[in-house]
């Protein structure tokens, strides 16, 4: 952080303005003291040389408050994008872009196929219990992962082979070199430049980011896609095991080897993905344990949950007036993301008809056909300032899919919250919400008019405590020495002033698998006990004998 020095003249008498000699010289000491001291200021004031790595899409959202962050600190950051981003725009006031031509976008980028993928994963959804649509939505899942991962890997591949390309980044000096390994392109492009690593993240290419850097026992650590809580039963646990062994799977077989075939060629065979991400100085983790089940976690992890949530300004005067005519009943607020207009009209149709019935008004953004059965108490928007409105005192209820950035809004500005989940981990976000007794999640695919209405009544209901657990939960949410962006913006900075953090990384991900659960201990231990059970078995089996055949004998003797 910049410092500076306000100089204030002050005006005397002329009888005070008569200098002796020695303070003459007391007042050149002083401007030398001053001179030298603002010098010291000025190199404070430099700042330091980010390279930024983003994911596109709603993982940008969360880059961009932080590169926003830094430039405001006096960093320069220079932004890595490809000519097929989604939201990465190659001018900024915040940031300097490098452009790179990618031929294919990666289908997470594609409007297109996340519709096509949201709607083969809601019709495996609708036979769920059947082992058919277990399997078909893993092998819909692996094959997307899949494309995009080969994506992602012939584009730091074009990276690596762009000479000026590399010369340039190399010589620009960069201190940092900060990414999402959701897609671990800037990870390997940190390792090839040498330059310390922080991750801004949640997920890894193989599920949950804390499986990787910090023990996770399937006991009470809930997987990916389980929709279990931290409680467990056996049935749950088991499940959480199969889980687990298929992203365990998913990771060996679908994610790795595009990225394998990269460190191969250009680190080394003793290289890979998975040892460089968890070898990187810093993890600033998108969670925070008023949303997370607690679990173990490690010293070079700081959670930053919850890092964009701040004061609401003031709506937009036509939204403003529709908000204050609710009167008492207040207002519910709605939006689903992009991805609802493709769900097909029968669900907008449900979801009207049944706001339809509400005493509240409703702000919903809808991009999409007006729905038939809307009422006059709701009114469409195709922009929504979110994080404003659901700060204003007449909001009530939060109907969201369940997206990290949404949640955390409503969590910061204390809003019950009504989940319609739809594809990837929005799920799992609403199960934890749910388990905290601030929201009730509605299945998009058996939902009709009367289970949503009765839902929502239910939620907005002052007789029940999803206001004041959430209320609750917000206090306990903003009750920290220090905000979570400010933590995020000291903790990059102190990786530049200490050149990494080596020192808060644990070394274990450099042991084999069978040294990290001491496996090899435990089986030497074993072969000892099992040595030293046969030696008592075949001592006393000798003892036995030998008493057998004194005895024998013994008897003979006698009988002779």
């Amino acid at each position: 952080m910049c410092l500076f020095v306000n100089f204030r003249r002050v005006v005397t008498d002329e009888s005070q303005c008569e200098a002796t000699e020695g303070g003459a010289m007391e007042s050149h000491r002083a401007l030398a003291f001053v001179l030298l001291f603002s010098a010291t200021l000025a190199s404070c004031c430099d700042g330091g040389k980010v390279l930024v790595y983003p994911v596109d899409g709603s993982h940008w959202l969360n880059m961009k408050i932080l590169v926003e962050a830094l430039h405001s600190q006096g960093h320069q950051i220079t932004v890595l994008r490809s000519t097929t981003s989604w939201y990465v725009a190659e001018i900024s006031p915040h940031y300097r872009s490098i452009t790179i031509h990618q031929e294919q976008a990666q289908n997470l980028e594609s409007q297109s196929f996340m519709t096509s993928f949201l709607k083969k994963s809601l019709d495996i959804r609708r036979q769920q219990g059947s082992p058919w649509a277990f399997v078909e939505f893993y092998r819909n899942l692996f094959e997307m992962m899949r494309e995009n991962q080969h994506t992602v890997a012939k584009l730091v591949v074009s990276i690596f082979e762009n000479k000026t390309l590399m010369q340039e980044l190399r010589e620009t000096g960069y201190d940092l070199c900060l990414t999402d390994p959701a897609f671990p392109a800037g990870v390997l492009v940190a390792h090839h430049l040498h330059l310390p690593l922080v991750l801004n993240v949640r997920w890894l290419f193989n599920g949950e980011a804390h499986f990787s850097v910090a023990p996770s026992p399937l006991s009470y650590v809930p997987q990916l896609f389980t929709h279990s809580s931290d409680s467990m039963n056996f049935f749950q646990r088991t499940q959480n095991i199969i889980y687990h062994s298929i992203l365990v799977y998913m990771y060996h077989y679908v994610s790795n080897p595009p990225y394998q075939a990269v460190c191969d060629k250009y680190f080394g065979k003793d290289v890979n993905v998975m040892s460089l991400i968890q070898g990187a100085d810093l993890w600033l983790m998108r969670v925070d344990f008023t949303f997370e089940f607690p679990r173990p976690t490690m010293p070079n992890v700081v959670y930053i949950g919850g890092f964009q949530g701040k004061p609401p300004k003031p709506l937009p005067t036509d939204l403003e007036e529709f908000v204050q005519s609710s009167g008492e009943h207040g207002v519910v607020v709605m939006t689903l993301g992009t991805l609802l207009n493709d769900l097909g009209p029968e669900i907008s149709e449900i979801i009207a008809s049944a706001f339809a019935n509400l005493p509240q008004k409703v702000v919903w953004r809808h991009t999409g056909k007006r729905p038939v059965t809307l009422g006059n108490n709701t009114m469409l928007v195709k922009w929504l300032p979110q994080n404003d409105i659901l700060g204003h005192a007449k909001t009530k209820v939060f109907v969201t899919h369940g997206g990290t950035n949404g949640i955390y809004e409503a969590i910061y500005q204390s809003v019950p919250i009504l989940g319609i989940p739809l594809i990837f981990d929005q799920y799992d976000n609403m199960v934890r919400l749910r388990a905290r007794g601030v929201a009730e999640i509605v299945e998009v695919t058996t939902m009709d008019v009367e289970s949503l209405t009765s839902t929502l009544r239910n939620i907005v209901d002052p007789e029940k405590p999803y206001k004041q657990n959430m209320v609750k939960l917000s206090q306990l949410h903003r009750d920290k020495p220090m905000k979570p962006l400010d933590s995020a913006v000291f903790w990059m900075e102190f990786v530049m002033r200490h050149g990494g953090a080596a020192h808060l990384r644990t070394e274990s991900y450099k042991l084999p698998w069978y040294s990290y659960y001491c496996l090899d201990v435990m089986a030497v231990i074993a072969a000892f006990g099992l040595m030293v059970i046969a030696s008592v078995w075949v001592s006393c089996r000798c003892l036995i004998r030998r008493f057998i055949w004194t005895k024998t004998s013994s008897s003979k003797s006698k009988r002779e």
